[in-house]
């Protein structure tokens, strides 16, 4: 393992540490983009819609607060950071047959059940639905239960003993605090020189495009203007964000004012594969890129 991060150098020195699920949202492909936008004299790194983790894990900051409203995520992380293990271990019990995927995840319909689970044991499950599960999309319905079909895999990687224990060294090597609550509630403790990344559940560009349900309760237009107004306290009190979001004419009129950058992200997480491709997103931000990096 490598030594010490610091995220004033803005070196990568653990190459193997990459997001240990897929999410939907996940910013792999526009990773670049984002990266290069965020200085690198910030003193606090904060992320409070966290998911997959891709722009954490790229920068690793020695000091960071993440969050995210997903129970099932949070436990996940904590694991890995405790332990990992345990959590190694139990992965190694898993198979990939449609009945066992179908009976595991069933055991959040049967909340007698679900509790009995250990922290492990859940954020096991988690980590072996999200792998064998259809286009490894995780999403709940509106009761909070895993809702995505078999994926049919030959061979799925269940068990990335490498990816969990560089995600494990980091968080321990590291000062980061990982909590699960409100996104206004993540964002209190920043101060001057802190930086907020927001990477929200993004706006739907149609109808049939939502795939925002990765939680209890969804992102309405009216979570996205109290996302804004979140924004505009950080401004006033000098806390550089950036945030990305689908470019509609809603986002973009929401957030006049400040800075607004439209790129081209790929998306591959939809039902109709005629839909995956280019589109147009957009990267909102209240400082000039360049400054004080």
């Amino acid at each position: 393992m490598s030594g010490e991060v610091s995220c004033q150098s803005g070196v990568r020195t653990d190459k193997s540490l990459k997001p240990v699920v897929k999410w939907a949202g996940g910013k792999r492909q526009i990773l670049a983009e984002i990266v290069k936008h965020i200085p690198r004299d910030l003193t606090t790194y904060y992320e409070p819609f966290l998911g997959g983790g891709a722009v954490l894990f790229e920068l690793q900051p020695e000091r960071a607060v993440v969050n995210d409203l997903n129970r099932e995520l949070i436990n996940l992380y904590q694991v890995i950071k405790n332990q990992v293990d345990e959590l190694i271990e139990d992965l190694r019990k898993h198979k990939n047959e449609k009945g066992y995927f179908y009976r595991l995840r069933a055991l959040d319909r049967d909340r007698g059940l679900y509790v009995d689970l250990t922290p492990v044991q859940k954020a096991s499950r988690v980590i072996y639905l999200n792998k064998t599960c259809y286009n490894g999309l995780f999403r709940v319905n509106k009761a909070g239960e895993f809702n995505t079909p078999f994926g049919r895999y030959k061979n799925p990687k269940i068990v990335n003993e490498v990816g969990l224990r560089a995600v494990s060294d980091y968080l321990n090597r590291a000062s980061v605090s990982i909590t699960c609550q409100d996104f206004e509630q993540a964002v209190k403790g920043a101060e001057s020189g802190s930086f907020v990344y927001f990477d929200p559940p993004y706006d739907p560009v149609s109808q049939t495009a939502d795939f925002t349900a990765y939680a209890e309760g969804g992102f309405s237009r009216e979570e996205q203007e109290r996302l804004k107004r979140t924004c505009d306290r950080l401004n006033e009190k000098g806390i550089r964000f950036l945030l990305s979001n689908s470019a509609t004419d809603f986002i973009k009129e929401l957030y006049q004012g400040y800075r607004i950058e439209i790129i081209q992200a790929k998306r591959s997480v939809n039902s109709v594969a005629a839909r995956r491709g280019g589109i147009d997103e957009v990267l909102l931000m209240n400082f000039e890129p360049g400054k004080g990096s």
